[in-house]
């Protein structure tokens, strides 16, 4: 298992038994297990059921699922016409798109791949070393997320202060990634360059990513935390001095409005009621300029036995009506500013969105 100064990754290749290995994230933190993946429909199922989560660790996931799919779809010694190669593919494609449609990092891999095997052939390059080709470019993802973590928790970290009491919710560490992390990436650095911190940690019901999967990774890294359910935030923004939110995102629009896990719009309005900043930290692949707001986002609607059950235990009447949208959409005017591994931007978004996207990292 690969870590970083007790960050524990989410996933990573195994070059020995070319598997896709992953942590089982049902399972914390009770258990830490690892799963081995060998091909596209068991990434597709890690997906489904939130076995890897967080939106640039889902992306990466689906880029080695679509490699594991091309080797056992395009067998060495088959001869295969360059239409059928590509049909094959897109059919793999698709069913890991179908897996979770609010997280772009996942569509946004998916078609980086597809391209990638279209410009392979256009160049004259065999079908048969397709499936190597797909599993470069899929280490070319994984490379590219570490480094963006990685500044990213370098720039974000320079909104944190010595003595700052900040507040998350969901899970955006290592376990959403597969560097450091994208939200907590920040709190990390400012941790290990002495800065003192307290991060209070929205539990986010009804999955409870921040209590058994944040909170399991500040433990580890030995940064100071507070546990708290997510109707508390209010209670502790009034009578503590907290000094900002930081959240991950799942889809930013070309606007600057930002889908993230549940709860996340009402802790904005919280945060703005009482004068505290929300920083809003995500790699550039988060960023969709096809879509002009959050209106246009997809809002995935989950099972109904997440919110029915609690620890394996039903907790609602049987038969009950129940509506479990997994994210909501956070106006642009909530957030004040956006985080990325190519900078700080201010409002409004727009521009600084496009620019992003458009220029070079430095």
């Amino acid at each position: 298992m690969k870590t970083e100064n007790t960050v524990t990754s989410a996933l990573w290749w195994d070059d020995q038994t070319e598997q896709l290995q992953m942590i089982d994230q049902t399972l914390l933190p009770e258990r830490l297990e690892v799963l081995s993946l060998t091909i596209a429909e068991e990434v597709a199922e890690a997906i489904s059921t939130l076995r890897v989560r967080g939106a640039p660790a889902i992306g990466v996931a689906a880029a080695y699922g679509l490699a594991l799919g091309a080797g056992k779809e395009l067998p060495a010694g088959e001869v295969i016409a360059e239409e059928e190669a590509l049909a094959r593919l897109g059919a793999i494609a698709d069913r890991l798109r179908s897996t979770r449609p609010t997280a772009v990092n996942l569509a946004w891999a998916l078609e980086r791949l597809l391209d990638t095997a279209e410009r392979h052939l256009e160049s004259g390059n065999a079908v048969a070393d397709l499936p190597a080709r797909l599993l470069e470019e899929a280490h070319l993802i994984f490379a590219e997320d570490v480094e963006a973590c990685r500044r990213i928790g370098e720039i974000g970290s320079t909104l944190i202060s010595d003595g700052d009491t900040l507040l998350t919710h969901c899970n955006a560490g290592a376990l959403a990634t597969a560097g450091i992390g994208t939200a907590l990436a920040p709190i990390f650095v400012a941790h290990r360059s002495g800065k003192r911190l307290r991060v209070l940690v929205d539990e986010t019901r009804p999955v409870l990513q921040g209590a058994r999967l944040t909170a399991w990774e500040l433990q580890r890294a030995g940064v100071t935390l507070t546990l708290i359910t997510d109707n508390m935030a209010a209670h502790f923004m009034r009578r503590l001095p907290v000094n900002a939110v930081f959240v991950g995102a799942d889809r930013i629009a070309a606007n600057g409005d930002v889908a993230n896990k549940i709860g996340t719009y009402g802790l904005a309005v919280l945060a703005h009621e009482h004068r505290i900043p929300l920083y809003v930290v995500a790699p550039r692949s988060t960023i969709d300029l096809a879509l002009p707001n959050g209106e246009a986002i997809p809002i995935e609607e989950r099972s109904p036995e997440e919110v029915t059950t609690f620890a394996g235990r039903r907790v609602a009447p049987a038969d009950i009506t129940v509506a479990n949208p997994a994210f909501d959409v956070t106006p642009a005017r909530y957030v004040a500013a956006i985080v990325t591994e190519a900078g700080i931007i201010r409002p409004p978004f727009g521009g600084g969105l496009q620019a992003q996207l458009t220029g070079e990292v430095n």
